[in-house]
């Protein structure tokens, strides 16, 4: 067997982490929150092995912290670790927040996913109709206000020399910008590491500095 065949398929990339670093991957049980800053290291760590490029490695990294099993380890109290397992800086309650949001979001999809696999149930049966007081107070009880989601917003930048590494800024990847840390500069190019840990290369328009 080749020791030097190039892995491709994001689980054996993981799987070869898992063996490399266990105290901080691994593919069973608890996972661990990730050191931010942590691929940098981890492209460095492995620039003489052949078997992974740092693309199948960054698309590796974002397939393990956008899994469920990852998402709720970002829990109170939890502490992130490097490489080696060292244990580093305790998660804010940002980031658990936002871990929080997008497994609820990935779970939400995944049920629709399920339900549009299911046979249409059938609308022959005729529904009992529910008591008029029962509604009334139903409709009574959803008229509360539903509390509203505080949404960042920052300052468009206009010269990529305004940004430095490690600057908090929001990234719009999404409807709502999201929040992350530059983690590398290269022209028009900005790579960020958002707060779920992964990190996403964008445009300078699509970066918002912190007011």
């Amino acid at each position: 067997m080749n020791s030097t065949a190039k892995l491709t398929d994001n689980k054996a990339i993981i799987a070869l982490l898992a063996e490399q670093f266990p105290q901080c991957f691994s593919l069973k049980g608890e996972a661990k929150p990730l050191k931010i800053g942590l691929f940098q290291e981890l492209s460095e760590r492995l620039a003489e092995d052949e078997r992974v490029s740092k693309t199948q490695l960054r698309g590796a990294i974002r397939h393990y912290t956008t899994s469920w099993r990852y998402l709720r380890c970002i829990k109170a109290g939890a502490k992130r670790v490097d490489l080696d397992g060292n244990l580093g800086d305790e998660l804010t309650q940002e980031h658990i927040e936002h871990a929080q949001q997008t497994l609820a979001e990935s779970q939400a999809k995944a049920k629709q996913r399920e339900a549009a696999k299911k046979p249409a149930e059938s609308t022959d049966k005729p529904r009992k109709a529910k008591p008029a007081r029962a509604k009334v107070a139903t409709k009574a009880r959803s008229s509360k206000p539903a509390k509203a989601t505080k949404v960042e917003t920052g300052v468009k930048v206009e010269d990529v020399s305004a940004l430095k590494i490690d600057q908090k800024v929001l990234v719009t990847v999404a409807k709502t910008p999201m929040n992350g840390t530059i983690v590398d500069i290269a022209k028009s190019d900005v790579k960020v590491q958002l707060t779920s840990g992964m990190v996403v290369k964008v445009k300078l328009d699509q970066i918002l500095a912190k007011a």
